[in-house]
């Protein structure tokens, strides 16, 4: 059956179906465990809180359901190299940008303050409440953590957009890596090289991850059917995570407008910027995003460009200039049915089982 694997027997699960850990508020409890206790993995991304946030929503997850669930986080957080640096690039910016906040009559905010990593504090609650998946992105774990991890019964996810990076994930010892193919929402998860640089396809990037790595792999990006859940199977992956589908049911944390984007003709054209947060991600097009797509050496390191923009988003949704928001999205957006995560996760299992019996 194609629902009982190695992924399904390490994990507990009854379908080797991810939800994607949304980071930046857009993951919910109520999302997590929909999916969990409908037989995937549900997925939390935690890379914005703190530690004791995380502690929370961990025991808020697990007082609605046993079922295991995906908690993530980012290895490397920020891309701040010094003040210096962080300035000559604030300046540069302010001279993009600016335009955009004239033009709704807002001021331009000042340098953001600088952000201290909170990766090794998040990592100790990991420790602390001991779950059953723990994936990471955005780099590599010291093998000696990983040991400590699954000692501790932790099963651990990788994420990878290269072969090369899922062979180095393997080396460190890690359960399971996720292929991240470039059709994908949301930032790129590349370290080994510049994430413009490391754009595969998910359906080419199965096959080469497949053929180079003993340990099970998930296909992720441009998959939101069973059609996409056969393909992916078909090309030797273990199991798939559905990001953009996910995203735009009623349970996830996405503003209702960013839902409206995902279902209207909108989501047809995406774009892959820094503009927004300053690394590399894909959302749906707008006039903004059309505007500054070549600016990538003009805006601030992560996470002090998203602060930056944090202002002009904000004006933008209250002055309903929706031109001139980033909405998440993968290319997958235009076929979305879905409304409601339940009912979504139902038609994922039944036609993929239809199409794969």
């Amino acid at each position: 059956m194609w629902n009982k694997n190695k992924i399904t027997d390490l994990l507990g699960i009854e379908y080797p179906i991810f939800q994607g850990p949304f980071g930046g508020g857009l993951s919910t409890v109520e999302l997590t465990t929909t999916v969990s206790r409908l037989g995937g993995l549900g997925g939390y991304g935690a890379y914005t809180l703190s530690p004791q946030d995380i502690f929370d929503v961990d025991r808020q997850i697990k007082t609605i359901t046993d079922q295991p669930y995906n908690l993530n986080l980012w290895v490397s957080d920020h891309d701040i190299i010094d003040q210096e640096h962080t300035e000559n690039l604030y300046q540069k910016a302010v001279e993009v940008f600016k335009p955009y906040y004239d033009s709704l009559g807002i001021e331009v905010p000042p340098l953001p303050p600088s952000f201290e990593s909170r990766f090794q504090n998040q990592l100790q609650v990991i420790f602390d409440i001991r779950p059953k998946v723990f994936s990471f992105m955005f780099g590599l774990l010291d093998p000696d953590i990983i040991e400590k991890l699954k000692s501790q019964g932790t099963v651990i996810i990788g994420n990878a957009t290269t072969v090369y990076e899922a062979t180095a994930l393997e080396n460190t010892g890690v359960d399971i890596i996720v292929a991240s193919g470039f059709e994908s929402g949301g930032h790129r998860p590349s370290f080994l090289e510049k994430a413009e640089l490391s754009t595969t396809g998910t359906f080419t990037l199965i096959q080469l991850i497949r053929d180079k790595v003993k340990i099970p792999v998930v296909a992720a990006g441009g998959i939101a059917s069973g059609r996409g859940i056969a393909g992916a199977f078909k090309l030797g992956a273990d199991a798939v995570q559905v990001g953009t589908a996910f995203l735009a049911t009623e349970e996830s944390g996405a503003l209702p407008l960013h839902k409206e984007f995902l279902f209207s003709e909108a989501s047809k054209s995406t774009t892959l910027t820094r503009a927004y947060t300053g690394r590399l991600g894909r959302g749906i097009t707008t006039k903004i995003t059309r505007d500054v797509l070549t600016a990538t050496d003009k805006t601030l390191p992560f996470p002090l460009q998203t602060h930056f923009m944090g202002a002009l988003r904000k004006a933008a949704l209250e002055q309903q200039k929706n031109d001139l928001v980033f909405f998440w999205s993968g290319q997958i957006a235009p076929i979305l049915k879905h409304k409601k995560a339940s009912t979504l996760m139902k038609s994922l299992i039944e036609e993929a089982s239809e199409l794969l019996k």
